[in-house]
């Protein structure tokens, strides 16, 4: 089981992670929205994020150089962390409308230090977390990351009834403090490894080092395969949801509520249940029940508006994809090199959001040609090649990949 401490440090590391997030995102929208600017440049802001796509260019500088205080993994988080807020504070200081270009700057700013943050908290999670402790602490890890995108989305947008946005702004960078302090109190992965000696190491070696291992193409193509089904299933379910009839209040209330709690909820069950089940056999049993998820879907096609089969399907898909979520994570946790962790997980991670921009984008043109329930028959099958990919776990010769946990 995963210790107290090592799990109140995942989960404020987790919270750190989510709060930047919305802040670029939603609750960025909504100011230029309520500022009155114009919706194609709220469009285009979007591309404030585009660094989280690119953070694997940067990742090996904090393979390669250590902080002068705290250690290679904590002196990182807490340099991007201080970093974040005062890009945060610039945020507030900012003015769409008379300079949307520095709030462009700023917001760019916050989505680099945020992407630089994730590269680091992933790498000391992968460090820190025993093989055993690794489901619960993905669980942990997303519960503290789902609590913080509620503080800098839902509960922002609240105080934006009742304060400036300056000063909502000014509150999100003091919730950054709960992952400054963490990283203080916690303590660096045990079993010092010595980083790369130079930048160049830092880049060829991580990609040197896993294309070396058995069957590492088999590995990448099971790292993009594994999700596939959850993530065309998933693509269109607003969409859906409208057209069965239910209005946006309901699809809000369940998706976003009553869903999240269902995703921690699968988060946690995972986590518990590797313990149990080891590696193998969880990825085998949650990828299996996360592809057959989508039959709920296709139950709430054939019955149309049926409020209690829309609860069913969203708290059903939700479930086993965070179940799921956590074996995933901890396999991508358990395949990369100590020395170069910060690069490869980046690396893989790139990879997880490459098949949810590219796995969702027929989506549309999918259930135009065949209808929702052959939309989402095609989902399920879309979960068999990653399982097949399964069939070849034994082989996949790695010291860091850890087949019993």
């Amino acid at each position: 089981m995963l210790r107290g401490m090592k799990k109140l440090t995942v989960l404020c590391m987790g919270f750190s992670s989510g709060i930047p997030l919305a802040l670029t995102g939603s609750t960025l929208q909504a100011w230029m929205k309520t500022e009155g600017i114009d919706l194609s440049v709220i469009g285009l802001f979007s591309l404030v994020g585009l660094p989280y796509g690119f953070k694997f260019l940067w990742a090996p500088l904090m393979d390669r150089f250590v902080p002068p205080l705290l250690g290679r993994r904590r002196g990182w988080i807490l340099v991007t962390q201080i970093l974040l807020v005062f890009s945060i504070v610039a945020m507030s200081f900012s003015n769409p409308v008379s300079h949307p270009w520095l709030t462009a700057l700023s917001a760019v700013g916050v989505a680099f230090f945020s992407a630089s943050q994730d590269i680091v908290i992933d790498a000391y999670k992968a460090e820190l977390l025993e093989p055993e402790e690794r489901g619960m602490g993905v669980a942990a890890a997303t519960f503290g990351y789902r609590m913080a995108m509620l503080v800098s989305g839902a509960l922002a947008l609240i105080l934006a009834d009742h304060l400036p946005w300056k000063h909502v702004y000014l509150l999100m960078a003091a919730t950054m403090s709960v992952g400054i302090v963490t990283s203080f109190l916690s303590s660096e992965p045990e079993g010092a490894v010595r980083p790369p000696r130079s930048i160049r190491d830092a880049v060829v070696d991580p990609l040197m080092e896993f294309f070396k291992r058995r069957g590492a193409w088999e590995i990448l193509l099971f790292v993009v395969l594994y999700k596939l089904d959850t993530v065309i299933a998933t693509a269109m379910t607003t969409p859906f949801m409208q057209e069965m009839g239910f209005t946006k209040t309901d699809i809000g209330t369940v998706t976003k509520g009553f869903g999240l709690v269902a995703t921690l909820a699968g988060t946690a069950f995972g986590g518990t249940m590797m313990v149990q089940l080891g590696m193998l056999r969880s990825l085998w049993l949650f990828g299996i029940l996360q592809g057959i998820a989508a039959l709920s879907f296709m139950a709430l096609a054939s019955l149309g508006h049926h409020y209690p089969m829309m609860v069913t399907a969203i708290a059903t898909e939700n479930f086993f994809s965070g179940a799921g979520t956590a074996a995933y994570s901890a396999f991508l946790m358990g395949i990369c090199n100590r020395r170069y962790t910060a690069t490869q997980y980046a690396l893989l991670s790139s990879l997880m959001a490459l098949t949810r921009q590219v796995g969702a984008a027929p989506s549309g043109y999918l259930v135009k040609y065949f209808g929702w329930h052959q939309y989402f028959l095609f989902s399920i099958i879309a979960s068999i090649p990653g399982l097949l990919l399964l069939t070849r776990y034994s082989k996949w010769n790695s010291a860091h990949l850890t087949q019993e946990i």
